[in-house]
């Protein structure tokens, strides 16, 4: 009987909750104006705080008549007014309440309400939008589809500190990306909120700030701007200095960190300026120490990380500011096992940030390691390093993966760590996972590290080639995404250096001639070098040449042709004719270039070349078809005399380069002997 009476109790339960909230969504409904006042009011008292009561009240549909009577013309100021608050009160409740006040149409009514000449309703509607505004549901997109709206608000700026305030925090929510950097600098953005920074409010001055940091965000225009825009006689990155020192609150000198840094990564800034070097370095560094909270600790590491990414002297003082290499190692301490014990809220805060702290140490690791050997060495040294980054492979968070990646990867440009500690840990194992089936992101990055532990001195290159990388690289090269396509053919080209026959012949077989040509006629430079380089390889010692030569001679003889008679730049063609010359050191190999009339005209052109470097390599050429000691050399010579070869190397030994000359008069030796 008692599961019989489970459900009718419930519902009652239910029934009275939503009747106990009717009343206050009936009252909207009245006819005396001044009841409906009086009824948003006792609205707007019942759900402060009040969750439970705001999701009743959207249920019951009070959304839709609180923004009919906000439109109303015939609606009091007062009543306008408190509907916006109450609006802005649901929208401080759960997303789910901010999708539904979005389905209703909320936006284009709050904005319609910033035409209205009261300054109090102007700003509960404001106030209303950054709450809507700031919720991870809201487009930002919506802010910019009326390109009047951003005028508008432009203007309201001047009526007082709360639009101030309020507007910046739209602002600097809704500049996402280049577009809208660009749509808010040129409605004037710059020069309307900059005198914002002096401003006698800390909210204004703070909201201000922020709304610089995400303009100048990756932006040179702006922060080119910035850099000349002065307030009270004071140019901004003064200001943006005096906002970094200890007595400023945290979140101003972190915040005033990252304008800095933006502008100096724009180039407006020199990295060896004293604002950098002595004020937002050593700022970003106390940021990471164990006295602040882990939100600001992850903040202060992922800026510093991009400030050093790119200047060696930055990331030299880095490292050795306040023992950072060391400090960071704490990053990844969390959750601690005394917070598990003693405070569950603790621990549930130290679980939600442990992943960002380790994405951001290791994204700082990766940067200070970028370029120095003894700093590498350094970050390797750091307890359990290696094992925390092999463990950062295998993490559920893409962005902690990526990151990790990322580290090993500035590690990996060592030739003293891929012979030691990279062995040691078998890191190729964990990054030969990463690239099966991760995106794009990491597996440019997981491939440009392949790339390097597959440099011929590096001891992973063995068990990499035995696990199956010849296969994935392959399908690399057939990637759309640009970068992969080139670090598949780079990392081929590593593999293929000093190889083995075998391994030659894998490459070729994997790769394919179609996909062979396909990427030597590729639109960029990088992937047509790239492949070049690899041919380059793939003919390198006699036996090898010749072998490939007989299997795939045909078709790299028409792609040389190819290249050779396209529209290329010099670094191009000099690595096809260094092609052809690995293929005339051949034993039988040299024969194709022999019987082919059209590849030997093309190298008589390149010896009289206006460029010294494609005279050079059309030599090598005909230096190694001509060589007395081989068989068929007096033939060889013979023909080529015929061509007029000869005359061009007596023209050439009297070139004035150096170079030149002893190649063409070592070449009229093998005439002589």
């Amino acid at each position: 009987m008692a599961c019989v009476l489970e459900a009718p109790l419930r519902m009652s339960v239910l029934s009275e909750v939503t009747a106990s909230s009717r009343h206050y969504v009936d009252r909207l409904f009245d006819l005396d104006p001044q009841k409906v006042l009086q009824g948003v009011i006792d609205m707007k008292n019942a759900v402060i705080g009040n969750n439970k009561q705001k999701a009743n009240l959207i249920v019951l549909g009070a959304v839709p008549r609180l923004l009919y009577l906000l439109q109303q013309e015939s609606s009091s100021t007062e009543l306008r007014t408190e509907c916006a608050v109450v609006l802005g009160s649901l929208a401080m409740g759960t997303e789910n309440n901010v999708k539904s006040l979005l389905d209703c149409h909320i936006i284009p009514a709050l904005l319609q309400g910033l035409l209205s000449p009261d300054l109090k309703f102007i700003e509960a509607c404001l106030r209303c939008l950054r709450t809507v505004f700031i919720s991870p549901v809201t487009p930002e997109d919506l802010l910019y589809t009326d390109a009047t709206v951003i005028s508008h608000l432009m203007a309201l700026l001047s009526r007082s500190r709360y639009t101030q305030e309020y507007i910046c925090q739209i602002f600097s929510h809704c500049c996402k990306g280049p577009d809208h950097q660009t749509i808010l600098f040129n409605h004037g953005a710059v020069q309307n909120i900059a005198h914002l920074l002096v401003s006698s409010s800390y909210k204004v001055r703070m909201q201000a700030l922020k709304c610089f940091s995400v303009l100048a965000f990756e932006n040179p225009q702006v922060s080119m701007t910035l850099v000349n825009v002065s307030v009270d006689g004071e140019l901004l990155p003064q200001i943006f200095v005096k906002m970094l020192q200890r007595d400023k609150p945290i979140e101003m000198q972190l915040t005033s960190a990252k304008c800095l840094t933006s502008m100096c990564r724009a180039g407006a800034i020199r990295t060896d300026d004293s604002c950098i070097v002595l004020k937002t370095l050593p700022c970003l560094v106390r940021m990471c120490s164990k006295e602040r909270l882990l939100e600001e600790r992850v903040e202060g590491a992922e800026t510093l990380a991009y400030l050093i990414e790119t200047d060696v002297e930055l990331q030299r003082i880095a490292s050795i500011t306040d023992h950072l290499i060391v400090m960071l190692a704490d990053y990844f301490k969390y959750p601690s096992s005394v917070s598990a014990i003693t405070d569950i809220k603790r621990l549930d805060h130290d679980l939600k940030h442990a992943h960002e702290l380790r994405q951001a140490a290791f994204k700082l690791y990766a940067s200070l390691g970028a370029n120095d050997e003894d700093i590498r060495k350094k970050i390797i040294e750091t307890e359990n390093m290696m094992d925390r980054i092999v463990n950062g492979l295998s993490e559920s968070s893409i962005k902690v993966r990526l990151a990790a990646v990322r580290c090993l990867h500035s590690l990996s440009r060592s030739v003293q760590q891929l012979r030691t500690s990279f062995q040691d840990h078998a890191v190729w194992k964990p990054l030969m996972k990463v690239l099966q089936n991760a995106p794009n992101e990491i597996l440019i990055v997981a491939s440009s590290t392949l790339c390097n532990l597959l440099l011929e001195f590096s001891p992973s290159k063995e068990p990499i080639l035995e696990s199956g990388a010849i296969e994935l690289l392959c399908s690399l090269t057939q990637s759309e995404n640009l970068a992969l396509r080139v670090n598949g053919i780079w990392a081929l080209m590593n593999m293929a250096f000093q190889a083995e026959q075998k391994i030659k012949s894998d490459i070729l077989r994997g790769l394919s001639t179609e996909q062979l040509f396909q990427l030597l006629s590729d639109s960029d430079v990088n992937v047509l070098m790239k492949t070049l380089g690899l041919l380059r390889n793939l003919l390198s010692t006699r036996p090898h040449i010749d072998h490939i030569m007989s299997t795939h001679g045909k078709q790299i003889m028409q792609a040389v042709t190819l290249i050779l008679e396209g529209e290329h730049n010099i670094e191009v063609k000099e690595q096809t004719l260094c092609i052809l010359a690995n293929i005339a050191d051949g034993t039988t190999a040299k024969e194709l270039i022999m019987t082919n009339d059209d590849i030997l005209q093309k190298i008589k052109y390149y010896m009289s070349h206006s460029n010294a470097k494609l005279q050079l390599a059309a030599m090598f050429c005909i230096s190694n078809l001509i060589w007395n000691e081989e068989e068929g050399s007096q033939e060889r010579q013979d023909k080529l005399r015929d061509m007029g070869i000869v005359d061009i190397l007596h023209k050439l030994s009297q070139s004035s380069d150096p170079n030149l000359c002893d190649k063409a008069k070592t070449a009229l030796q093998q005439y002589l002997a």
